[in-house]
């Protein structure tokens, strides 16, 4: 995500970095770099403008010049620019009583709208405790209708929808209808989008709007569009009055442009992003996390939520004494990967560390290899998961065949499950030497994830090796 603006930024602060003193002109020139970037990235031209412009003053008013540290002085500085070009964001959903919170899905086709819906309806559920119901509006596209049924039998979701009917201001209200009688809290309209903006769809969600009056109003846009999103949520906005954006397949968009030009242009803020295809891949917007993330500083708060919906108190607690008692088994290192799954795999997990993100160019991370190590874990016996030093050669090679894998690969993940067992015992011991030795090994441990803890095992030439000539 952003990888090409994180690069050209990186590059200008290690150009400052470097220097012990800077000078006004330095600045220019640096900012000059930012500049293009921004272009290239496809942002606003007169945003561009004033960030660099803004980004300038806040420098030298923070007497970047006269620092000790000049390069980090800048990078706060546009750190905290980038922030407030993004936000304020308030994310929550404001529900209103009595109900339902009407919230309406306005966008393009191909945008993700009815995907969309569907997350939206899943993140009310799990994070607000609310009931919502889902209206099938969308009477344009061929199989809307049936793909909103089939989001909401996997969410168990209900969706009300009416089959041979054209008239999508009926179909809202009689929605409405259904969901106040039948108690619902929220109720998310799924309208029709079409190719482009044109004059026949403004006018029909403009009337669903005016009957329904829904309290929120969402545009989806998709953001690896670019500007063209920016200038349809202007479009929209001077007809519906949004409350704010959803942005969609952010997690491919190596530009940035989108979500760093909406704000400033439309004055509405990115209230949820989109970061993967699956239905629990909607996240609130947080500028400031965003902004760090853009300038490779990761994103630590994000991890460790996402890790405290995964890990209760009670099983990590009971995690860290079979650590320190060393008894930590192949079942639970499963329970660990299964978990890393749910998280977003290892990849997006260390793309969110600081100073990961460049490094993750050079590491081959392949999320598909914790599979292949569940196969190769759920071809062991009870007793080999719980006691892998059973496992000798005969028994790898068993391993080996039920996974379908190389007995190379079973030794290579068995080794680095002792040595990460091991590495555990010490750090949850509170020994001393646990820290110099996890950064010593760390190298081999990366790599280790990296590929899954299945590393070819290379064979050593046989040859021997010829006796040396004294010199005479």
């Amino acid at each position: 995500m952003f990888d090409a603006l994180t690069d050209k930024f990186n590059s200008v602060f290690r150009s400052l970095s470097g220097r012990g003193r800077i000078t006004e002109a330095n600045v220019s020139d640096a900012l000059r770099e930012v500049r293009k970037a921004l272009l290239e990235a496809d942002v606003n031209y007169q945003v561009t403008k004033q960030f660099c412009k803004d980004v300038k003053e806040a420098a030298l008013g923070a007497e970047v010049v006269k620092s000790l540290r000049p390069g980090e002085v800048l990078i706060k500085v546009v750190n905290d620019e980038l922030t407030k070009l993004m936000g304020p964001v308030d994310a929550k959903i404001y529900y209103v009583s009595p109900g339902p919170t009407v919230v309406m899905m306005a966008g393009l086709q191909g945008s993700g709208k009815t995907t969309t819906a569907a997350k939206l309806a899943k993140l009310i559920v799990e994070k607000d405790s609310k009931r919502p119901l889902m209206v099938a509006d969308d009477l344009q596209r061929p199989a809307a209708i049936e793909q909103l049924c089939t989001l909401g039998e996997q969410l168990g979701v209900e969706v009300y929808k009416e089959d041979g009917i054209k008239d999508a201001v009926k179909v809202a209200k009689n929605g409405l209808k259904y969901a106040k009688k039948n108690g619902f809290d929220v109720v998310i309209l799924d309208t029709a989008g079409r190719l482009h903006v044109d004059e026949e769809m403004m006018n029909e969600i403009a009337m669903v709007s005016k009957a329904v009056n829904p309290h929120q109003i969402y545009l989806v846009c998709d953001a690896m569009t670019g500007q063209d999103a920016v200038n349809s949520a202007k479009e929209f906005n001077e007809r519906l009055e949004l409350d704010g954006v959803i942005l969609t397949k952010l997690d491919g968009d190596a530009r940035g442009g989108a979500a760093l030009s909406i704000k400033a242009v439309t004055g509405k803020p990115i209230k949820f992003v989109g970061m993967g295809e699956k239905l629990d891949n909607l996240e609130p917007f947080h500028p400031d996390r965003m902004a760090s993330r853009i300038l490779g500083m990761g994103d630590v708060v994000t991890l460790v939520e996402k890790a405290q919906e995964q890990f209760d108190e009670e099983q990590a607690q009971k995690m860290q004494t079979k650590m320190a008692k060393g008894t930590f088994g192949f079942d639970d290192f499963l329970k660990q990967m299964q978990s890393v799954k749910k998280m977003g795999g290892m990849s997006s997990m260390m793309k969110l560390l600081p100073g990961m993100g460049g490094a993750m160019k050079d590491m081959d991370v392949d999320d598909g290899e914790i599979s292949k190590i569940e196969g190769i874990v759920h071809s062991m016996t009870k007793r080999e998961r719980t006691d892998p030093d059973t496992i000798d050669s005969s028994r790898r090679r068993r391993i080996a065949r039920g996974a379908g894998r190389d007995v190379q690969d079973v030794a290579g993940l068995i080794k680095t499950f002792k040595r990460s067992r091991e590495m555990m015992k010490m750090m949850a011991g509170g020994g001393m030497g646990a820290l110099k030795n996890m950064l010593s090994g760390g190298g081999d441990m990366m790599s280790a994830m990296a590929s899954g803890g299945m590393r070819k095992v290379k064979q050593r030439s046989k040859r021997k090796r010829q006796p040396r000539k004294k010199r005479r």
